[in-house]
């Protein structure tokens, strides 16, 4: 059984993931996280690409928030099973390469999230940031 910051730094493995997918840093991400899930085995490392494959497949098509919560669990159920099957040195190598992973990517996935900088609003304003969010404006009287 994982330590709960272990448990929460593979939460935070598969949000990097599912995030990462469909930008510029995708290729990058799918190599670093299929190298660190075979660690030397060659043809798992290729189980773990086609896998990286499916999630980037499955997002594109249906990317509502079900579909992105479905494949975080996944990637987080991975991390947790590679941390699980490590003891000692090896197990704190996978820990320090996907605290690595966990601190690139997600910055990378989303760069600039949340930030709003050097505006000038004259007038009804409103901001909205994230991902999949509704947001309704009035401005002026209720018609």
């Amino acid at each position: 059984m994982l330590t709960e910051a272990l448990a929460a730094l593979a939460a935070a493995g598969g949000t990097a993931v599912v995030q990462a997918a469909g930008t510029d840093g995708w290729a990058e991400i799918r190599q670093a996280v299929a190298r660190l899930l075979a660690r030397g085995n060659p043809e798992r490392e290729l189980v773990e690409l086609q896998q990286m494959d499916r999630t980037a497949t499955v997002l594109a098509a249906a990317p509502e928030q079900a579909a992105v919560t479905r494949q975080e669990a996944l990637w987080q159920s991975h991390f947790e099973a590679l941390l699980e099957s490590l003891e000692g040195t090896e197990r704190a190598q996978a820990v320090a390469g996907l605290q690595a992973l966990t601190e690139r990517y997600s910055a990378q996935g989303r760069p600039d999230q949340g930030t709003v900088v050097g505006n000038t609003f004259h007038g009804p304003t409103a901001i909205h940031t994230g991902d999949h969010g509704v947001q309704h404006n009035n401005f002026g009287p209720s018609v």
